[in-house]
């Protein structure tokens, strides 16, 4: 009977999983208004009837697609508490570019929901600024590690610095293909918000 009781469970979440997928794929080519119910069911092999029992809508999906992808993506951001600054940022860096090399689909979908403007916001895109606030908050602690005596102010622009480098990089990539070695670009990266915080320092310092 407990063999039956977990049988379905499990089936749930493998086709759960197989129309995340799938929506993730079409996502990424079509965007938020190319993908479709239709379209993640033929990926996928499934009805629309199994993607409507685990997600209510569209944006519900897409939403979802984000989220699974959120913790992935916010792990890459944490600093590591030994080696040198200009390892401990490396080694960041590294992870981040990992990252976006392994799972590029979220960053992609990402970036073209955040650059949309509707007057009906989608799930999806509140669900992705809320992510990026996330990472923006382990940015900020790690410059307040980095460079303890910056002010908030100073603190907040090296952390937007940092990640709109980030995403520069993920669109070099998407555009420039194999002829863009990203990690070799992050280590550059890296080494530029080191001497960023080092010169907010000076400056605030003066």
């Amino acid at each position: 009977m407990a063999e039956k009781a977990r049988r379905p469970r499990a089936n749930g979440a493998a086709s759960k999983a197989k129309i995340l997928d799938a929506a993730t794929e079409i996502a990424s080519e079509r965007g938020y208004e190319g993908t479709s119910i239709g379209l993640v069911s033929k990926r996928c092999g499934l009805p629309a009837s199994s993607i409507y029992w685990h997600f209510a809508d569209k944006d519900d999906l897409i939403a979802a697609v984000i989220e699974r992808s959120f913790e992935r993506w916010l792990s890459a951001w944490s600093l590591s508490d030994e080696g040198t600054t200009q390892q401990r940022v490396a080694d960041m860096s590294m992870q981040v570019a990992k990252a976006l090399l392994d799972s590029p689909d979220f960053l992609r979908l990402g970036l073209m929901l955040a650059l949309e403007r509707r007057p009906e916001e989608p799930r999806a895109r509140t669900m992705y600024l809320q992510v990026r606030d996330q990472a923006m908050g382990q940015l900020r602690e790690a410059a307040r590690t980095l460079a303890p005596r910056l002010d908030d102010a100073s603190v907040d622009q090296l952390a937007t610095y940092a990640i709109a480098g980030a995403d520069g990089l993920f669109i070099a990539k998407e555009i420039g293909g194999d002829s863009v070695d990203l990690p070799a670009l992050f280590g550059i990266h890296g080494r530029a918000v080191v001497d960023a915080a080092l010169r907010l320092t000076e400056i605030q310092d003066a």
